[in-house]
């Protein structure tokens, strides 16, 4: 009986790194090995990165809400606090969006949370 190597396949995962290392630099787009290597920590770095990401989009909508607060003389967790005890249930992400392109709606947001402040 003839020797079965299961060479197509083997190929064919081979090829399939190689393509996802392609733009790499030097042997890590040409070397099955440092290919594997050079992949396998693309992809891991890239599935943290998506975690990454989302925090510093958080930490970007906060910064922008901190500055747009100044100008209403509050500071952003009092703003926050507003906006829950309002029962405003508006993310950071829209508000920060508010903030930037409609001025007046943001302060009418703000002047709602100042008065369930007090």
């Amino acid at each position: 009986m003839a020797r079965a190597t299961n060479a197509p396949a083997s190929r064919q995962r081979r090829r399939r790194t190689l393509k996802q290392a392609s733009g790499f630099y030097g042997a890590r787009s040409k070397l099955y090995r440092t290919a594997t290597e050079s992949v396998d920590r693309a992809m891991q770095m890239s599935y943290e990165h998506r975690k990454l990401k989302k925090r510093e989009y958080r930490g970007l909508w906060i910064q922008r809400l901190s500055a747009a607060c100044m100008q209403h003389q509050l500071t952003y967790s009092q703003l926050i606090n507003g906006l829950k005890r309002a029962q405003i249930g508006l993310n950071r992400k829209m508000l920060s969006e508010i903030a930037i392109h409609d001025p007046q709606g943001f302060t009418a947001i703000v002047e709602k949370a100042k008065a369930a402040l007090q």
